[in-house]
């Protein structure tokens, strides 16, 4: 294969001293100008600039293949931060090229490895934004997903890397249902989506405890909108049961524990919320148009 080469021109700096030898040279005395000149031996004014010249220097480009296979000795030793160099130069220099979309795949499969997330996230959407219809962008979208998925913190602070986990492996999903990491990616959305819910969860016992009920009242319904194939759907019910029955309002603290029972009659949540109301003399029952029933049964 033809090398292709580039030409890079590199000036050798030059001392900024012209015009202070000129100056110095107007201030001596004309008859004195040899002695003196002479006097300053290698410093001289006169010879500031010889034996310097300007230089071109051809740089010649790494052929793409070197740098490709070069790259896959680095991934082969685990020296994934030696690969994503690799890569990028690789990119840099054979912009516009089928090397371009090979190396943005690498690079971001290296700075993956590496545990470089959010460069990985940077590098995974410029291939996917430059390459829509590429055969691998369904890994791309899976390396993408994990980034996010693998800075997901505990459920006591901020979610934001579980919300945008779940909407790119969502993405995967949608846009390639049969690729090969279709099923991780459906696997890996339930966590990214119990973890959500479980901080909704969390935020709302709290403040059933400071009986701030109305606030608990909104995070169990976010709960039963937006995660309910979760496991905290079970308990968001039971929880809400409590609030209205805090409220005196018995019917949906009735139909809270009605829906509970239907879809899940075996589970411990709905025998603590039977004997809940039982203690105040009550009974499950749905009412159909209540928000609880209407958003259970509406929501898949």
């Amino acid at each position: 294969m033809v090398e292709l080469f580039r030409m890079h021109f590199a000036l050798v700096p030059l001392r900024r001293l012209g015009q202070a030898a000129g100056l110095l040279a107007l201030a001596l005395p004309v008859a004195a100008c040899s002695s003196s000149l002479d006097s300053l031996g290698s410093f001289n004014p006169m010879n500031l600039f010889s034996g310097e010249k300007y230089e071109t220097k051809i740089i010649p480009d790494t052929p793409p293949e070197t740098l490709y296979n070069q790259g896959l000795v680095d991934i082969r030793t685990h020296n994934y931060d030696k690969a994503t160099k690799k890569y990028a130069a690789l990119e840099k220099q054979y912009t516009f090229s089928q090397w371009e979309s090979k190396a943005l795949l690498m690079e971001t499969f290296t700075q993956y490895q590496n545990g470089n997330y959010d460069d990985a996230i940077g590098t995974a959407q410029r291939y996917i934004g430059r390459y829509a219809q590429a055969p691998d962008l369904d890994y791309v979208y899976y390396l993408e997903a994990m980034s996010y998925y693998n800075q997901i913190p505990d459920v006591t602070r901020d979610q934001d890397r579980a919300r945008k986990a779940a909407v790119v492996f969502q993405q995967l999903i949608d846009k390639f249902p049969k690729s090969q990491y279709a099923d991780d990616a459906r696997y890996k959305l339930q966590v990214a989506r119990d973890q959500l819910a479980g901080q909704d969860m969390m935020i709302g016992r709290y403040y059933l405890k400071q009986h701030n009920y109305t606030g608990a009242i909104n995070r169990f319904r976010d709960v039963l909108a937006n995660y309910q194939s979760t496991r905290h759907a079970q308990e968001a019910l039971l929880r809400l049961e409590e609030a209205y029955l805090a409220l005196g309002i018995v019917n949906e603290a009735q139909t809270a524990a009605a829906v509970l029972g239907h879809n899940f009659p075996d589970s411990p949540w709905y025998k603590d919320a039977y004997a809940k109301l039982q203690e105040g003399g009550y009974h499950p029952q749905e009412d159909p148009t209540s928000w609880i029933s209407k958003v259970f049964h509406n929501v898949g």
